[in-house]
């Protein structure tokens, strides 16, 4: 009895032949020309086929993404170009995120492991990072103490810690499936003495042992902000990500909403409070128009992030509000 070829699957003969595929740039190629055959969205982490095809040969194969093109002549061995295929057509007919594929992604060019317990990292807090939040902090936050409520991988705390060196950051989240993601990047990057990780549904765990707020300097989240209505509108990749940690009700607002209101209690004087909300500003304007916070420049994109000094916490909404 002959063995199955592991490439000659049902689902391999839906993305056609690779019998032919010898080289790493044959199988970046048919990569690349499935993807674009079978309509996978881009989003999480490329905006070409080709370097999603990329990406995903190059990391499949346990190489470099800078890999030389000097090495993509390389011949690909027999149970090589079986994973590939396998990881091409998870890619093309499942509509998987390569992120989750590989269990790796990227955020301020730096790999974290990833799994479906947490979304792929792709915020623009990066940008707002290591453009020091736009000079709008006070003095001595990078000594404070730095909150990231919903850390999910744990990216944004530790590029956090890594950003303010002398800060102590606490990870917080609701689902235990993402603080053990966390856990592990925080691991891998040696910040366990300086990244806590706590479980918490927003800000209501989120106490001293004398049941006291703790206190920072600074907030920021990312919290799930996108309208239960358009679940049936996103891309296919999306569905693989936790729904727990994309979607809010009242058009995305009402977690931004309690975080805003309880925000003030967990803040030093001085200090402040950044959230994301991707689309969600647009209802975010059209719900509270007077309201005193300031969407953080991110030209060329437009700003989907607010930034509100504990100050103007009190009356955030303005006087509509």
């Amino acid at each position: 009895m002959n063995p199955v070829d592991p490439t000659e699957s049902a689902g391999a003969s839906m993305l056609g032949s690779p019998d032919n595929l010898e080289t790493i740039l044959d199988f970046i190629r048919w990569a690349a020309s499935r993807m674009d055959e079978h309509g996978v969205f881009l989003g999480h982490g490329t905006l070409s086929y080709l370097d999603e095809a990329a990406w995903l040969v190059l990391e499949g194969l346990r190489l470099p993404p800078d890999l030389g093109s000097d090495w993509w002549s390389s011949r690909v061995s027999a149970d090589e170009k079986a994973e590939l295929v396998e990881l091409i057509r998870r890619r093309c007919l499942e509509h998987t995120p390569t992120a989750y594929l590989l269990n790796r992604a990227w955020f301020m060019d730096q790999p974290f492991y990833v799994d479906e317990r947490v979304l792929i990292p792709r915020s623009p807090f990066g940008d707002l990072i290591r453009d020091d939040f736009h000079g709008l902090l006070g003095a001595g936050v990078g000594t404070g103490r730095i909150l990231d409520v919903g850390t999910g991988s744990g990216c944004i705390a530790i590029a956090l810690a890594e950003h303010f060196p002398e800060a102590r950051v606490i990870g917080s989240d609701i689902d235990f499936g993402a603080l053990s993601v966390a856990s592990r990047n925080v691991g891998d990057y040696q910040l366990s003495d300086r990244v806590d990780l706590l479980q918490s549904d927003l800000l209501d765990q989120l106490l001293d042992d004398e049941g006291q707020p703790l206190v920072f300097d600074l907030i920021v989240s990312n919290p799930p902000y996108v309208d239960p209505d358009e679940a049936e509108d996103l891309p296919d990749e999306y569905h693989h990500e936790p729904a727990d940690a994309l979607f809010a009700p009242e058009q995305g607002l009402a977690l931004v909403e309690r975080l805003l209101d309880d925000a003030p209690t967990h803040l030093q004087p001085g200090g402040w409070i950044f959230v994301e909300m991707g689309n969600g500003r647009h209802w975010f304007d059209q719900r509270w128009p007077s309201h005193r916070g300031y969407w953080v420049d991110l030209s060329p994109a437009p700003s989907s992030i607010i930034g509100f000094p504990r100050e103007k916490l009190a009356d955030w909404r303005g006087q509509n509000g």
